[in-house]
Parts: structure tokens; C-alpha cells; sequence
């Protein structure tokens, strides 16, 4: 029997509630399909700075490089925004991803049939599905490079520097690559290279690793222009493949698009696909306690690590096969609609336990 050590991250706001429901359905499913699993508690974000001062302590990085997956609920709350930005939750995010080595960004975007009528988008514009996934270079570009204020002539100015190496860029392609081969054979690249230097690096790297994938089409396209065609024709998407920020932008573009943030998994991975698995939402702190989170992208997030890190992909699809019925029978608040019933956090997460 199989045996998996997850290091669980439940952090600030909501993040304690929507990961107990994810745990709860991971236990569900090992018993489902014979396996188990041990979790480990480490502080990262808010609830580290409170019991440490420090946002993401050398026992957590410790912890996660000691498990098979880590599994993160959400970080943040205006409880600490007022520390300098070096302390503050957000940087223990960052640095985590960091120090795991955790260069790749998997965000996919699907929409559940149940949930085609809150999509923003028009329902002929959407067509019969959307299923895309965005693959997002997690450890470079601007959020990483030099930054700074200084200032000239008594003027006060701040500088944040985006930089691309070479091995950063191949690596992130070929993640990007090996998906489109597995899934519908296409893959387009967001860029800039019209404006920026570190783009066309970027495009020109993509375009020789694109080489070693003849089955897969490749396309180039700019960021703004491909913001636009999300929203005009997301069904001409199989893989996007970009930088950090780039990537940031355009994954909660596609979020929404989907029908709900809620709704939204994602997967930060290292080398030997071990892997970070978090909702791409915040922390709510508005609705900490209250029930009223949706633990779904949470969920689903658990769905990604089996499929993955764990090489479980038949637990991985019940999962997400019982998240599509759970939506059929019921939400909660934030994606409430006339006809269902509306339920808390823990009995969504019950629900898809049952339903699984």
C-alpha cells in the first residue's frame, strides 16, 4: 500500500476551513482507492509571523522539503498589513516557492457544466467547454529581481527589474511542452518582445525547445493582446505559456472567465513534479468563520497533487467527477444560484466526501 507524508499549510483567513475539507476528501479517497496518508503542520504567512515573526520559519521550509506534497490554504489579512513589505505574509509565500524550488505554475481554467450560466462571458462565445491551462514561470522575472527606491535631485522614485536567465526559460518551456503534448497538441506563448528585451530572449528560447516537440503547434502572442482574446475566443487555448507576472494576471483572467475564483486550483511544481497545491483565492478574511467559504478550488487543488506528485490520476478524476455533482445539488454563498440549496464550507466539503 502506498504511503504519502503531506505537509499542511492551513494559514490565515479562510485557509484553516477550506483545507480541514480538502484533508477530509484526500482521506476519503485514499480509502476509496487504498492508500494512506500522514499529514505534518507547519506556520506560513500571518499565523508564522504571530507565533515566530517570521513568515515562513526554517522549521516549515524543513517540514515541506521532508513530505511528498505540501498542500497551502491562503495568506494575508489587513492584521498585518501594516509590517514593512519584507515581513509580511506574502513574503513567506514567495519565499516558500522559493526555497522548494517550485519554478512552475500549473493554473488550470475549466468550466463545470453546472456552472456554465455564471460565466461573465457569453454562452455562444464560450462554446461547448473551456478547459485551458496556464503554465506561469513562478521563480523569475520581476517579482524576483532587483528592486529599490532611491532617490535623485530630491525626486523619489521605486524600480522593480524583470530578468530572465536562459536555463529559467528552457526549464518552464519544457514543463509547458510536455502538458501540450498530453492534452490537445497546442501551445501559445505570452510575451512582450515588441517592448521588452527580457521577452525576446523569452520567444527566441521557446522557439528552439519548440524543436524538440514536432506533434506540438506553437504560437507567440502579447500579453495584451491575449488578455483581449480571453474574453473574445477562450476556446482557441489549449496551454498558455508565460512569465511570472504575465502569468499572474492572465490566470485570474481566466479565473473569472471560468465562473468563479472559488472555483480555482492550482499546482506550483519543482523538479520530480514534487509539488505546492493551493487555491489561486485569497485568505477572505471578511468571512473567516463564517462558513461561507468555498472550499472547492481547495478541493480540487487536492485533485492536482494526486494527479502530479502522487501518480494517482484514477483518485485524482473521482475527485474531480464528484466535485461536478456536488455542484449540481448544491453551493455555497458565493456561487449561489436560484433552485439549489445553499450549504456551509463543511457541508460542501461532506457532500463530495459522500459523493465520491
Amino acid at each position: 500500500m502506498k504511503h504519502f507524508t503531506i505537509t499542511v499549510l492551513k494559514g490565515d483567513g479562510i485557509g484553516p476551513e477550506i483545507v480541514d475539507q480538502a484533508t477530509k476528501v484526500l482521506d476519503r479517497a485514499a480509502d476509496k482507492f487504498g492508500f494512506t496518508v500522514t499529514y505534518q503542520r507547519a506556520l506560513l504567512g500571518g499565523e508564522a509571523i504571530d507565533a515566530t515573526g517570521n513568515p515562513l520559519p526554517q522549521e516549515t521550509i524543513d517540514a515541506c522539503k521532508a513530505s511528498d506534497a505540501v498542500l497551502l490554504g491562503a495568506v494575508g489579512g489587513p492584521k498585518w498589513d501594516t509590517l514593512p513589505g519584507d515581513q509580511r505574509p506574502e513574503k513567506g509565500l514567495l519565499g516558500i516557492r522559493s526555497a522548494l524550488g517550485l519554478f512552475a505554475n500549473l493554473r488550470p481554467a475549466v468550466i463545470f457544466e453546472a456552472l456554465r450560466d455564471a460565466s461573465p462571458i457569453k454562452q455562444e462565445i464560450i462554446g461547448d467547454s473551456m478547459d485551458l491551462m496556464v503554465v506561469r514561470e513562478l521563480t523569475g522575472g520581476i517579482y524576483f529581481g532587483d528592486r529599490g527606491r532611491e532617490t535623485n535631485h530630491g525626486v523619489e522614485s521605486a524600480y522593480d527589474t524583470e530578468r530572465y536567465s536562459l536555463p529559467e526559460i528552457e526549464r518552464i518551456a519544457r514543463v509547458a511542452f510536455d502538458l501540450a503534448e498530453k492534452r490537445g497538441k497546442k501551445l501559445c506563448s505570452v510575451d512582450k518582445a515588441n517592448v521588452l528585451e527580457s521577452s525576446r530572449l523569452w520567444r527566441e528560447t521557446v522557439a528552439r525547445i519548440a524543436k524538440e516537440y514536432p506533434q506540438v503547434e506553437v504560437s507567440n502572442m502579447y500579453v495584451d493582446n491575449c488578455a483581449m482574446q480571453l474574453v473574445r475566443n477562450p476556446g482557441q487555448f489549449d496551454v498558455l505559456l508565460t512569465s511570472n507576472i504575465f502569468g499572474d494576471i492572465l490566470s485570474d483572467e481566466a479565473s473569472m472567465i471560468s465562473g468563479s475564483i472559488g472555483m480555482l486550483a492550482s499546482a506550483s511544481l519543482g523538479e520530480n513534479q514534487f509539488g505546492l497545491y493551493e487555491p489561486i483565492h485569497g485568505s477572505a478574511p471578511d468571512i473567516a468563520g463564517t462558513g461561507k467559504a468555498n472550499p472547492l478550488a481547495t478541493i480540487l487543488s487536492v485533485s492536482m497533487m494526486l494527479k502530479y506528485t502522487l501518480n494517482l490520476p484514477e483518485a485524482a478524476k473521482a475527485i474531480e467527477d464528484a466535485v461536478s455533482k456536488a455542484l449540481s445539488q448544491a453551493r455555497t454563498p458565493d456561487i449561489r444560484t436560484e433552485g439549489l440549496r445553499e450549504v456551509t464550507c463543511e457541508q460542501m466539503g461532506d457532500l463530495v466526501c459522500e459523493l465520491l
